[in-house]
């Protein structure tokens, strides 16, 4: 029998400064000038069972290094709602993008789960060309290349089973081997985006956030995933979307801005 899940998105920077033009591979020319603020994510899902972490964000060394700025590095987040993160067994990387792997080495231990062809992308021969290469960072990517080494990592291939109730999907399209997760919920199954759609914008509107390598298996990505949530875009969750903390409810008052609720029904 399915077991079902708390989900809480754990907001931990932002850049104010994007453009729309930043956030579209094709952006309209009425509205490419306009303010398309991102939101900097980790997911966590739990329930008595187990608690799962989906992506390790990055931290103010990897912000500094490319011109960013975090307000406090994801593992803070974590402690602030009582979650250890030598606690977590169990982590989903939906792919291996600076902001989504970045810090790997501050969960030790914890068992990674990835798409063999993510892994096989970032350490091949794709990466000899700097514009496709320009997401990763090679010390994250030696990292977890360290972690097969060490018997930490699972690998999956398409579709897979994490536990009761959470199953991974192989959505390419922004990288080549990113992963949805799918997650049974008492108000019915919610599907963890991640970066295949960015924005509600992208899946919504249907317009590929602008680092995509492979625009017609974004497109179909996007179909997959509204499938995957039986049907209903409202329950797919973007990667980055700052509109995640207005659409979903605080998981308590004082987390207002900071933690949100995504198993509890949207609002509006």
């Amino acid at each position: 029998m399915n077991e079902t899940y708390e989900i809480l998105a754990l907001k931990y920077g932002e850049n104010t400064a994007r453009k729309a033009a930043d956030n579209f591979m094709n952006p309209q020319a009425d509205d490419h000038a306009s303010a398309m603020p991102i939101d900097y994510y980790v997911f966590v899902i739990r329930n008595a069972n187990r608690t799962i972490l989906v992506d390790t964000g990055f931290d103010h060394k990897e912000a500094a290094a490319r011109g960013r700025k975090i307000t406090v590095e994801p593992i803070e987040v974590l402690k602030r709602i009582g979650i250890a993160p030598e606690s977590i067994k169990e982590t989903i990387i939906t792919h291996l993008h600076f902001d989504h792997a970045g810090t790997m080495d501050q969960f030790t231990g914890t068992k990674f789960h990835l798409q063999a062809s993510e892994m096989a992308y970032a350490t091949g021969p794709c990466m000899c060309e700097p514009s496709m290469r320009v997401p990763f960072t090679a010390e994250h990517v030696c990292q977890m290349v360290r972690h097969v080494y060490s018997g930490r990592v699972q690998f999956h291939d398409g579709d897979g089973h994490i536990a009761p109730g959470i199953t991974v999907h192989h959505c390419p399209g922004h990288s080549k081997g990113i992963q949805a997760i799918r997650v049974a919920t008492e108000h019915g199954p919610v599907v963890l985006g991640s970066d295949v759609a960015h924005f509600y914008a992208n899946i919504e509107q249907r317009r590929p956030f602008f680092i995509t390598i492979d625009q017609e298996a974004t497109l179909r990505s996007y179909d997959r995933l509204t499938e995957l949530a039986d049907g209903k875009l409202r329950n797919v969750i973007p990667g980055h979307d700052p509109l995640i903390l207005k659409r979903y409810p605080a998981w308590k008052p004082e987390t207002d801005g900071l933690v949100h609720k995504l198993d509890a029904p949207r609002i509006g």
